[in-house]
């Protein structure tokens, strides 16, 4: 058995591949942290963002979202100046925006959790997939989701970045079948 073909041989994606992508994930923080991260990831290789994740981390106040909620043009300008992340000022923006719209998500569902894992039912969707060239970037729940998010006025959650952000947090299971991590990821 071999792992998914897409991690290659980089020792970080290789890692990451091996213990966070795909596995379910219902801590607040993190999908705080893999929200932000895949924002800052459109237009881009998910090995650029894996590099500059613990710049992120420092820079984001270990994303910590009600944190990064209250950042104002002094923050905005120091994360311009931080050469260790992504310094595109509306992605920056974003994830401001975006971590305020979390807050009301929890708000109205009672955590973040609920309401991404409510459009399953609480269940991972299991694509079965046997080739990576089976692998969509996006899907009828990426763009029901994205469609919703933008709707409460979320930034830079298209459906390609959602279905991303379904991988990475487990909602969506498309690790290969013949992948040791499918069956590890399928039992929860």
């Amino acid at each position: 058995m071999e792992r998914c073909p897409w991690c290659g041989n980089d020792p970080l994606m290789v890692t990451y591949h091996d213990t966070e992508w795909g596995t379910p994930l219902h801590d607040e923080q993190r999908h705080f942290e893999f929200l932000l991260l895949e924002c800052m990831q459109a237009g881009l290789s998910w090995s650029t963002i894996l590099k500059k994740r613990e710049n992120f981390r420092e820079a984001f106040d270990g994303f910590d979202y009600h944190k990064v909620a209250v950042y104002r043009e002094e923050k905005i300008l120091e994360l311009l100046n931080n050469a260790g992340i992504i310094r595109y000022r509306l992605k920056i923006e974003a994830a401001i925006n975006n971590a305020n719209r979390f807050m009301a998500i929890q708000k109205e569902f009672g955590s973040f959790d609920k309401y991404i894992w409510g459009f399953t039912g609480g269940k991972p969707v299991d694509n079965g997939l046997k080739t990576s060239e089976e692998m969509p970037v996006i899907s009828d729940l990426s763009d029901e989701i994205s469609k919703d998010l933008k709707k409460r006025g979320f930034k830079f959650v298209g459906s390609t970045t959602i279905y991303a952000h379904l991988q990475a947090i487990g909602v969506i299971n498309d690790h290969l079948v013949n992948c040791p991590r499918y069956e590890e990821v399928q039992k929860g």
